[in-house]
């Protein structure tokens, strides 16, 4: 009898792409959604900083322009990733506990 070349128990079969991988469309529009975000959040902050300083306030403003966009965009990429995370896991089954 030939020997059968089985995959160990328990691993998915290696088709190329990983089981808990979220989709491309996914990635794109998480990628997209961060950079709005922190586009939006940059104008925010500058347009906060302009409204409540007066005279010179270059320097104010482009720091409330990079502080602004850190937060929102950081803000939304922990959502973006909790939500890829949770769409792969739907994907792959989901957690199957024992």
């Amino acid at each position: 009898m030939p020997a059968v070349n089985r995959p160990a128990p328990g691993l998915p079969p290696d088709d190329g792409e990983h089981p808990y991988a979220a989709s491309r469309g996914a990635l794109i529009a998480a990628f997209v959604a961060v950079v709005v975000a922190g586009l939006s959040g940059a104008a925010i902050g500058y347009g906060l900083v302009r409204v409540g300083c007066s005279g010179n306030c270059s320097t104010a403003s482009g720091l409330g322009a990079l502080l602004g966009g850190l937060l929102a965009a950081g803000g939304v990429a922990i959502v973006a990733v909790l939500l890829l995370r949770s769409l792969a896991e739907w994907k792959a089954g989901g957690i199957r506990r024992s």
